[in-house]
């Protein structure tokens, strides 16, 4: 059962909630049996969780996931206080084959801000809506769901050659200026011969087919949620001319920019 295909049920969710603390410095909290999945948050400080007698050290920034059955005991920073927040979510019961799964989960990852932005949530609709209620327990649903969908795309991006992600990185923040393969090239470490048989391979593209894919895909978004006149995404966007804009979307859409915005706010979807 892989990451990306697993789907938690939702009436298998029979309660789940949020909170949140500041231990002091030194703090302690166990030893327990851990019930339900749960997400906590470090924000500041430090937590040196044992489980199962393995010692895991837990820096700021980081979401780890535990798991029901294991045995458990937390101990916080001796430098200052330590913020955390957490989501629970107790299920009904776990199959043999979902613990398995939960168990091939990685312990600790990075928070993203959409997990983040989801704590907020469930911890201010909680207060006027109970443990058991649908829309608490959805939100709990989709923190564990959230959690891994981010497992799968960390693991997916781990596979990606490093110079194609540093390509990348600089195509999108850099795509309104002058790009050539050699700049993209000297800027990922490897030569511009590489760089090109990198993306073959991998993005099943050339990196300069994929420059002009992803500033089409930014001239939409100036095109569909902004007034600006055609010339200046134009030139926002690093193309040549009105003409070679024009041209490039019609490859991408089939339309025009002035038929992507009139059906833009049309409030039709384009693709």
């Amino acid at each position: 059962m892989s990451s990306a295909l697993y789907r938690i049920s939702f009436n298998s969710i029979k309660l789940a909630w949020a909170g949140s603390i500041i231990y002091p410095s030194g703090g302690r909290y166990g030893p327990r049996v851990q019930d339900d999945l749960q997400l906590v948050l470090l924000h500041s400080g430090e937590m040196r969780i044992e489980i199962d007698g393995e010692v895991h050290l837990v820096t700021p920034g980081s979401v780890v996931l535990l798991k029901p059955g294991h045995h458990e005991q937390f101990t916080f920073s001796t430098r200052g206080e330590t913020w955390h927040r957490w989501i629970s979510v107790h299920m009904e019961s776990f199959s043999e084959i979902e613990k398995a799964y939960f168990e091939g989960l990685p312990l600790v990852q990075p928070i993203s801000e959409e997990l983040n932005r989801l704590a907020d949530v469930m911890l201010s609709v909680q207060s006027n809506h109970s443990s058991e209620s649908d829309v608490v327990r959805s939100l709990g649903m989709s923190a564990i769901q959230l959690y891994i969908s981010e497992t799968s795309r960390t693991r997916e991006l781990a596979e990606v050659h490093p110079s194609i992600i540093l390509a990348k990185n600089l195509i999108h923040s850099t795509y309104q200026e002058e790009i050539s393969l050699s700049i993209l090239a000297d800027h990922s470490g490897v030569s511009p011969e590489h760089l090109v048989r990198l993306f073959r391979n991998h993005e099943n593209t050339t990196p300069i087919k994929y420059l002009w894919h992803y500033r089409v895909v930014r001239a939409l978004e100036f095109l569909t949620h902004t007034g600006l006149s055609i010339t200046e995404i134009t030139l926002r966007c690093g193309f040549k001319s009105t003409f070679h804009f024009a041209r490039m979307v019609k490859q991408q859409t089939g339309k025009t920019p002035t038929e992507v915005r009139r059906f833009s706010w049309k409030g039709n979807h384009i693709e």
